[in-house]
């Protein structure tokens, strides 16, 4: 039995994702869309905790890692690439 908490916590990471999704979208600036992409990660990253939370196995907390390490990696190149121009020196 999923518990209300797990409910309410993925409906609102949920919400939050299309939110991102609309920022990424219509930012009137790059770096609006660069940070919308990092924030999307997150809530990724914190949607595939609470389903695993859900589930009740450790499966995809892997995942999730993987995931969080290429937001990261990716959020630092497309900051360079906006104030550089280029990623690799």
């Amino acid at each position: 039995m999923i518990g209300w908490a797990v409910i309410i916590g993925t409906s609102a990471v949920a919400l939050a994702m299309l939110l991102n999704l609309y920022r990424l979208a219509a930012g009137p600036d790059v770096a609006d869309r660069v940070l919308a992409l990092d924030t999307l990660s997150v809530n990724a990253v914190a949607l595939i905790v609470l389903i695993d939370v859900a589930l009740g196995s450790d499966l995809y907390f892997e995942a999730a890692l993987l995931i969080a390490m290429i937001g990261f990696v990716s959020t630092v190149a497309f900051c360079k690439y906006v104030l550089r121009g280029d990623v690799i020196e």
